[in-house]
């Protein structure tokens, strides 16, 4: 049997040492665009397999399937989602400010509908995207890999004529880092470069001067022109955008609020999650300006419409968008990228540098090629023309030799040997002639058509033309200023084609101020019924249907409308909500169910005792909970800013089943489900922090746990009814508490 090898290993060690190398495969291969073609993987891969597919942007779509298939076939061994996805979005003008791939059918939409499966849409190349992304890859200009089965090779890099990291930006999330970087303007981005190729020195902001800023395809205004400088120069920082907004004349005199261009961070979802915001807005009662709100978006653009009422103050209302909802947003800016093989956080001037040195590596690669190859054209140009200057002396060599490779090296060597020659005079000129074995071949191969006069000249004219490429070929890799006017004439064609004007409006605005309305403070009436509908009425209106109300609802007690309403659940959970969120009406008006307006989960927590704000911070609170754990809690404790906080901590298998408001109480009763009740006094009970489980109230037997609690006075009677009997609490044996109690029988 073989003899085993054990290798002993630090486990901590084993771990760190395979999740770096997990990490860097993330960041490398995976979440990361390369700062040359900023292109992630996933994006390379698909466009070089449409271009190995042959689905140019001049011939038929073909399915997005058979694309996705093929690449993750060939060389993106990760799953069809993750390469439809890329698919998609390099489809998506709202999301690309040069979208690379022409989609055929449903491709999703701003408003954040998906696309339609990857079987019934169709996609092939844009026409920027084969010239400016695919074009030169047979001239060797970048290296190519072998693939993940090694059956195919790959290009590490795509030749990219723009910075196309600038242009279309790049989000993703690696591991321990994120890259978030804005779309820019095609043509100001080449104006930077070329600006960068004639002066190496040139400064962030000097570059700006052409580059304003971001431009987004959705438009929208940057509003923090001033922040933008340290943004470009570090590659890090928070731009703030607005929606563009247009004032229209509505119906009798009304006034319409127009949203034409939204924040890029709105696309998809966000769109709905702002027409609700702004919904919220009048259902809450912050702006009773709003009469109507309609999204009348389609295929031309953006257009959600804000009816007003005539009396609005316009100017403060659209502030009160900007502050209160996502009209304006923040796009974080991280310009993380893989240049020379590592993640890195790049300012505008290195991206630009990086491109360019790219740009100057890619045409020294291509020029080269292209010169071998017009060396190897003129070697056998000048062949043919030697050749047809003394073509009555081949054609003898030819017919004089025995086979091709004895006519081969008379042409190469001058051997004459074995061949018949007509005259002394041939013989002797053969011998002379010293052809290359190139230029041999290529005579051997020669058609007799060839020796037609026009082909002839025609040869001649073609030798001309190989001279002036390999002249101008020499001179673009001699000369470093040759090829960079050579870059710039490309570029220059590009921005000509596809060039367009900027969206994004770049400007310093002051920030967004929002008078909000005072509103007088009163004290209300809060009440919910038990199905968890709540609102608030006047107190006026309490007084008149006091019995009513009492009767019909779960909860009722007195608060200020501009306070808060405090929820604890049976999970040790305190969620807040203010007042002002709760419809205020008529006594008979219909409430809202209170899990719609604060985090509180109907099914997954029940509700165990609701109070105000302002009650809390008078008294004390006590908590109960089912394994008899009890507590005493200030309640200014509770007073919190967030919506949802822990009110106590509780055990795995625990859950609070009473929190009251201690006033005049002097005693405590608590009664388990096997029928055990235990009377002692209140003062046992210690005060605690919200933080803190408690002490124990009551021994429980094994399954036994508490299932109500009941509160008296000294002096009050107070009964119950216990298995359809009368019971007096102050009757039970005033005890001790952590003490068992008594059975009470039925």
């Amino acid at each position: 049997m073989d003899e085993q090898r054990i290798i002993k290993t630090e486990y901590s060690e084993l771990m760190q040492k395979s999740y770096i190398d997990y990490a860097m495969s993330v960041i490398i291969a995976r979440a990361l665009p390369d700062v040359r073609d900023g292109l992630k993987p996933v994006q390379r891969r698909t466009l070089y397999d449409m271009h190995e597919l042959g689905i140019r942007y001049d011939r038929p779509y073909r399915k997005s399937a058979r694309i996705v298939g093929d690449t993750m076939g060939k060389y993106h061994p990760h799953g069809d989602s993750s390469i439809y996805d890329a698919l998609v979005v390099m489809t998506q003008d709202f999301k690309k400010g040069l979208p690379l791939i022409d989609g055929h059918g449903n491709f999703g939409n701003i408003e954040g509908d998906g696309a339609a499966a990857m079987r019934y849409t169709e996609a092939r190349l844009q026409k920027i995207t084969q010239e400016a992304f695919l074009a030169d890859l047979d001239k060797d200009v970048v290296d190519f890999l072998p693939n993940f089965d090694e059956t195919e090779k790959e290009p590490s890099v795509l030749p990219v004529k723009i910075p196309n990291l600038l242009v279309n930006g790049s989000e993703g999330i690696a591991v321990g880092m994120a890259t978030n970087i804005p779309p820019h303007n095609l043509g100001e981005v080449i104006d930077a470069v070329k600006a960068y190729m004639l002066n190496e020195n040139i400064t962030t902001k000097e570059l700006m001067r052409h580059i304003k800023g971001p431009d987004f395809p959705t438009g929208g205004i940057v509003v923090n022109k001033d922040d933008l400088p340290a943004i470009y120069e570090t590659g890090a920082g928070k731009i703030k955008i607005r929606g563009k907004v247009e004032i229209e004349k509505g119906k009798a005199g009304k006034t319409n609020l127009v949203i034409t261009e939204i924040p890029y961070p709105m696309i998809g979802a966000n769109i709905a999650k702002f027409l609700s915001d702004v919904a919220a807005l009048a259902e809450t009662k912050k702006t009773q300006d709003i009469v109507d709100i309609s999204n009348q978006s389609s295929k031309e653009g953006i257009r959600i419409v804000i009816e007003l009422r005539r009396d609005a103050d316009v100017e403060n209302f659209k502030n009160m968008l900007y502050k209160k909802t996502r009209l304006e947003d923040t796009f974080g800016v991280n310009m993380l990228a893989i240049s020379h093989g590592r993640p890195e956080t790049l300012g505008l001037k290195r991206i630009i540098k990086e491109s360019v040195d790219f740009q100057f590596e890619v045409a020294a690669r291509k020029y080269t090629n292209l010169l071998q190859k017009e060396q190897g054209r003129k070697e056998v140009q000048e062949g043919l023309i030697k050749a047809c200057n003394v073509i009555d002396l081949i054609i003898e060599i030819l017919r004089g030799s025995k086979d091709r490779n004895m006519a081969k090296a008379c042409l190469i060597e001058g051997k004459v040997d074995g061949i018949r020659f007509k005259s002394k005079e041939s013989k002797i000129m053969a011998a002379q002639l010293g052809f290359s074995e190139v230029q041999a071949n290529a005579i051997l191969d020669m058609r007799l058509y060839k020796l037609i006069g026009l082909e002839i000249e025609a040869l001649i004219k073609e030798h001309e033309e190989t001279m002036a490429n390999i002249y101008r070929y020499e001179d673009i890799l001699e000369r470093k200023s040759s090829m960079a006017q050579v870059i710039m004439n490309e570029l220059d064609a590009i921005k000509k084609e596809y060039g367009r004007k900027r969206r994004t409006a770049i400007e310093n605005a002051e920030e967004a101020v929002y008078e909000e309305k005072k509103i007088e403070e009163m004290e209300v009436m809060f009440l919910m019924d038990r199905f968890g509908y709540a609102r608030t009425i006047d107190m006026a209106a309490y007084e008149r249907n006091k019995e009513a109300a009492d009767a019909e609802n779960r909860f009722v007690f007195p608060c200020k409308n501009t306070g808060k309403v405090c929820i604890f659940t049976d999970k040790g959970q305190l969620h807040t909500i203010r007042v002002q969120e709760l419809p205020m009406g008529k006594f008979r008006d219909k409430g809202i169910p209170i899990d719609n307006i604060s985090n509180f989960s109907t099914g997954k927590e029940n509700l165990i005792f609701i109070t105000s704000q302002s009650e809390l911070n008078l008294y004390r609170l006590l908590f109960v909970t089912r394994n008899s754990m009890m507590k005493v809690v200030d309640g200014g404790e509770f007073d919190v800013s967030k919506r949802t906080v822990a009110a106590t901590k509780l055990t795995e298998d625990d859950e609070v089943v009473s929190v009251e408001i201690l006033k005049e109480q002097k005693n405590i009763v608590l009664q388990t489900h096997d029928g055990y009740f235990l009377r002692f006094s209140l003062e046992e009970i210690p005060e605690k922090k919200k933080g803190a489980i408690g002490v124990r109230g009551m021994k429980l037997s094994e399954q036994d746990y508490v299932e109500a609690v009941y509160y008296t006075a000294s002096a009050s009677d107070q009964t119950i009814l216990y298995k359809n009997k009368n019971l007096e609490l102050n009757k039970l044996k005033l005890g001790r508490r952590d003490s068992k109690g008594v059975k009470v029988r039925a």
